[in-house]
């Protein structure tokens, strides 16, 4: 009789024969019931693995308040997926597939790709594992189930929405620029306001959107961000400023991946009056409005894809747009002032678009010879740079900690166990730690040079993939996509810079 002896593994070769698990947790809005779900989640799966002897727990995904529906939007769960592609990860734990995606493509997609990397995902409210599947169909059921889940909700939320405004009851969640928020209602920021009367006034003046953009972001830095091109149209035609409120202005498709469109007529408006108080009288705005619509007809060079686009490469001036004989150009503004001033001579918009549809169409024949390999070399850099920063794990843990500490707070204050001032002092202290952290976990994850172009080379990849055949006439949005500027080297070459810190050269 053969005797068997079994050999019990030493504590170093169980160390490193234990499975890397990743949890990844989501809830699907900002309420304080749901980021409690989002707490009680975390702490689970630290607990679930901390007497484990097969498994070992070496990061924890989670998104808060982030849809599920447009894998996009979900940070997290592109940081895990990215691990599992770097070899971190050997298994994934989820709540439920509606927690892990609720679009059945996006789920069969993602599935796919971890099983083909030999990674193992366990949905536990399904009982679902991806380890003893031999068929994907459950996974397409459920997924389908889960679909059919986030349409049901978006269109009770949708019903509720549409009563409200049918009723005049709305809920306020953002101030545009000249309000405040007070309880959910808008009151008047005086600074603010006084900045929205003169931007008002210049433009009655007959100064255009893009110098009122300039003037204001120079008088007032502190606001830079609200006085683009775009932020100064939204100002002059947003109905809030006499006192009034428009709703729907815009919906969301019934169909996933869900998108928010501008509404024109497909559903009702609603109109409610003298919601607030008013920053510009009714005189003034239906001014401006009519100035508006005249300049929709006139103002052509404003809506050009190209304004601001094009840079001299001589003296590093912004081009124009100039009409000479039916035919459109584009001028250094020194070369248009004084020829002596800057030697580039003008180029015709014809063939500013004739250069970057034949870029697009290489680009398109070419992009996985030319931005894959460069897009493996920066993964393998930021690996070779991400490598050793283990505490970005415990980094999350300590915000988890701080996150909870606040709700425990709000609590306490609202049974009366807490003052109004002790609770401002603790939350400001905690806010504080909590927005430390987050800055320190960007420097480590996110906000590298490297991971922004990384992420554009990402987009860019994406863009192409998604296009199936040649362009043989301008598209405004494809240009608008994946151009940053383009530098005009002279009358016969062009340098198209798009988005990830690529240059290539297009003659004319």
């Amino acid at each position: 009789m053969t005797t068997v002896t079994i050999i019990q593994p030493t504590i170093s070769e169980e160390q490193n024969h234990k499975l890397r698990c990743a949890a990844y947790c989501r809830v699907s809005s900002n309420s304080e019931d749901q980021l409690n779900s989002f707490m009680a989640q975390t702490r689970y799966y630290e607990k679930a693995f901390e007497k484990s002897d097969r498994e070992q727990l070496v990061d924890i995904y989670a998104d808060e308040g982030i849809t599920g529906t447009r894998e996009d939007k979900r940070d997290e769960f592109q940081r895990m997926i990215s691990d599992c592609r770097k070899g971190k990860i050997d298994r994934i734990y989820t709540k439920s597939i509606s927690r892990f995606a609720r679009n059945t493509k996006d789920c069969l997609k993602n599935i796919r790709e971890l099983k083909s990397l030999g990674i193992t995902v366990f949905f536990e409210k399904e009982n679902i594992d991806t380890a003893k599947l031999t068929d994907e169909m459950m996974i397409t059921i459920m997924g389908g189930l889960a679909q059919e889940e986030s349409v049901s909700i978006s269109k009770n939320l949708k019903w509720s929405y549409q009563k409200r405004f049918e009723k005049g009851i709305v809920n306020v969640f953002s101030a545009p620029f000249g309000f405040k928020l007070n309880n959910g209602a808008l009151i008047i920021d005086k600074i603010q306001a006084q900045i929205v009367e003169e931007i008002f006034d210049m433009f009655l003046n007959g100064i255009g959107y893009q110098r009122i953009s300039e003037i204001c972001q120079s008088k007032y830095k502190v606001y830079k961000d609200k006085f683009s091109y775009y932020g100064i149209r939204y100002i002059l035609s947003n109905e809030k400023y006499i006192g009034d409120s428009v709703y729907q202005k815009t919906f969301t498709t019934n169909n996933l991946p869900y998108r928010k469109i501008q509404n024109n007529g497909q559903l009702n408006k609603y109109c409610i009056q003298n919601t607030h108080e008013a920053i510009i009288s009714i005189e003034i705005f239906e001014k401006a409005q009519k100035l508006i619509e005249s300049r929709k007809h006139k103002n052509i060079v404003s809506e050009s894809p190209f304004r601001g686009k094009l840079i001299c490469a001589n003296c590093g001036t912004k081009y124009k747009r100039k009409d000479s004989r039916n035919k459109i150009y584009w001028v250094c503004r020194k070369h248009d002032n004084l020829a002596e001033l800057c030697m580039n001579k003008r180029v015709e918009e014809k063939f500013i678009k004739q250069s970057f549809i034949r870029l697009y169409n290489k680009l398109l024949f070419n992009y996985k010879q030319i931005l894959v390999p460069l897009q493996t070399s920066l993964q393998d850099l930021k690996l070779k740079k991400f490598n050793g920063k283990t505490q970005v794990m415990d980094i999350h843990k300590e915000i988890a900690k701080l996150r909870e500490q606040t709700h425990v707070l709000a609590r306490l204050k609202t049974k009366g166990f807490l003052d109004e001032a002790k609770y401002i002092e603790q939350t400001t202290e905690l806010t504080a730690k909590i927005n430390k952290l987050q800055a320190e976990l960007k420097k480590l994850t996110r906000l590298d040079d490297e991971d922004e172009t990384l992420d554009q080379i990402e987009m860019l990849i994406d863009f192409f993939e998604r296009r199936d055949k040649p362009i043989t006439e301008f598209e405004e949005s494809a240009f608008e996509s994946i151009v940053e500027k383009i530098v005009v080297i002279d009358q016969h070459e062009l340098e198209f810079h798009l988005i990830g810190g690529i240059k290539f050269k297009e003659n004319i």
